[in-house]
């Protein structure tokens, strides 16, 4: 009898574009291009999960673990202004918040890839606890439409 190497599940939480999240941000550094433009997309999230061993009922992670993450996300990118903290015009579009006029959030960089991996670093940390170790976050993806997407995983 050959002996099997232990398997990997996976399993995946996607929030699409019809969730609502109505995102608007600019890419500063991208001069050539009017992606530099203040722009908005309706941004998606996939989520993809991973762990050795299944729990009781047979699953990867319990989905419903998820509300914190939901309510996260709508707080973060529905109908909000993201700014990346390195942006030349920051202080004029913190001015927008300050006037009322939008919800800014800063973070660390902007893009699909750089939003990947802020919110693979939030989102990663309560998937472990939730779960004492027992399933990973083992990549996020977001999306600004159909055709464009970016993915970060730690390794």
């Amino acid at each position: 009898m050959v002996a099997q190497a232990p398997g990997l599940y996976r399993s995946t939480k996607f929030y699409d574009h019809s969730e609502g999240l109505s995102c608007c941000f600019r890419q500063w550094r991208a001069g050539h291009s009017h992606c530099r433009l203040l722009h908005g997309y309706a941004l998606a999230f996939r989520f993809t999960f991973a762990t050795r061993e299944l729990d009781e009922r047979n699953w990867c992670f319990d989905f419903g673990g998820l509300k914190p993450v939901r309510r996260w996300l709508h707080e973060m990118f529905d109908h909000t202004l993201v700014v990346a903290e390195d942006d030349p015009e920051r202080d004029r579009l913190e001015a927008l918040g300050a006037a009322g006029l939008a919800d800014i959030r800063v973070l660390p960089a902007v893009g699909c890839e750089a939003t990947a991996r802020f919110v693979y670093l939030h989102v990663s940390g309560m998937v472990y606890g939730e779960t004492d170790g027992r399933v990973w976050l083992e990549s996020v993806e977001v999306a600004e439409h159909g055709g464009n997407s970016a993915l970060y995983s730690p390794a």
